[in-house]
């Protein structure tokens, strides 16, 4: 009865049933950009966090991990989850705030997070994208690296299709294009939660070009 109990708690803990977590759908897709996204996700570099002035990222490092302890509260968890997700959301051209709004949104920063619809991880990726651009037997998406690299990927990549309107590309990344909730949603966290201003009074980060506080405002389909 015990291990049933036990069994029943970690279970409800893994499936993580958001209200907003959904799901990317399958697209079939070209050969070059398959090609593309297989070789974005095969990166292996370390992970670092790309700033050119160190204390700038020892600043914004900082800043980030009082944010997110009340959600990972063990600090050298926090801090490599912080540093991957800088280096994966920079590689892929966008804001890592804006990363950090659509984790909380899809997963509440849950590593072994599984959506009804089968979505997994931090970044809540369905399993079909391993099987287009990755590595069936090598890519874990409830391995946090692997998480965050094929979400950011995917999200460059629907911006991409959008071109650059992070709007609808954020309806694509949860299988809600056409419905407003969701990102103005993520777009509520980013900016109440996660919106980080550097010391001469820039935006640290861009997302296609656009400065943060020049991506769309609320709005209705």
């Amino acid at each position: 009865m015990l291990n049933r109990l036990t069994a029943s708690l970690t279970l409800s803990t893994v499936l993580f049933a958001s209200a907003y977590a959904g799901e990317q759908r399958y697209e079939p897709l070209s050969a070059s950009v398959s090609a593309l996204m297989h070789q974005s996700v095969s990166d292996s570099a370390t992970p670092r966090l790309a700033f050119e002035d160190e204390m700038d990222g020892a600043v914004w490092l900082a800043d980030m991990s009082t944010r997110l302890r009340k959600f990972i509260p063990d600090e050298a968890e926090r801090r490599e989850f912080l540093v991957t997700t800088h280096y994966e959301a920079t590689r892929a051209g966008l804001d890592p705030q804006l990363v950090l709004a659509l984790i909380q949104v899809e997963s509440g920063f849950r590593k072994y997070a599984i959506s009804k619809a089968g979505a997994r991880g931090y970044m809540q990726v369905m399993p079909f994208w391993v099987k287009l651009i990755g590595d069936e037997d090598n890519h874990n998406l409830f391995d946090a690296r692997t998480n965050l690299r094929y979400g950011c990927v995917i999200l460059r990549h629907y911006l991409d299709i959008e071109k650059g309107k992070l709007f609808r590309a954020l309806g694509r990344y949860n299988g809600s294009l056409g419905k407003a909730r969701y990102p103005n949603l993520v777009l509520s966290k980013w900016k109440r939660n996660w919106k980080y201003i550097h010391g001469d009074g820039d935006n640290i980060t861009t997302v296609s070009g656009r400065r943060p506080s020049d991506s769309p405002q609320r709005q209705r389909f």
